[in-house]
């Protein structure tokens, strides 16, 4: 089953007043239950798109400059260059979805990736928890992970930056 199957199965059940659903096959078993009373309340969920890693563009704050020699100026652009090129080089992988998210597979589990981990295309990041569906984010490109922008265990939005992937 797709997501985006999963994802028409929700919009469904919020729409006909069903409050659980278990659809069984050969490889897996999902169960959607609905809170009858949150169901009104909450607006209609749209189809999100999974993972897609895009640039970022650097973030360079405005510093202003004492110079107190004419060459210092010449000499204070130079560091700042190379930190740009190497800002720019990073893919930001993004929330696919609202929810929460998961550094590990359970609490007793390790994490799936730490700052300065090694994965490949397909490798899962984390879990974003969604209305009791946990939903693995996998990497669209092999690299290693820089930063790690979101603490374990806290909600995300949609769009939000998870994590900067150097790709070289």
């Amino acid at each position: 089953m797709t997501i985006s199957e999963i994802q028409d199965l929700i919009k469904f059940i919020a729409k006909s007043g069903v409050t659980e659903v278990e659809i069984e096959k050969q490889d897996f078993k999902i169960t959607i239950k609905a809170d009858p009373g949150k169901r009104r309340s909450m607006p209609e969920m749209q189809p999100v798109p999974m993972a897609i890693p895009m640039a970022q563009a650097p973030v360079v704050p405005a510093m202003p400059v004492a110079a107190p020699v004419a060459q210092a100026p010449a000499v204070a652009a130079v560091p700042a260059a190379p930190a740009e090129d190497n800002e720019s080089r990073f893919v930001t992988i993004k929330s696919p979805m609202i929810g929460t998210f998961y550094r590990k597979p359970a609490p007793d589990k390790p994490h799936f990736v730490e700052v300065g981990s090694s994965i490949q295309k397909g490798n899962v990041l984390c879990v974003i928890e969604a209305m009791k569906l946990f939903n693995e984010i996998e990497s669209e490109l092999a690299g290693k992970v820089v930063k790690i922008l979101v603490e374990d265990n806290s909600p995300v939005e949609y769009d939000q930056p998870l994590f900067l992937i150097d790709p070289a």
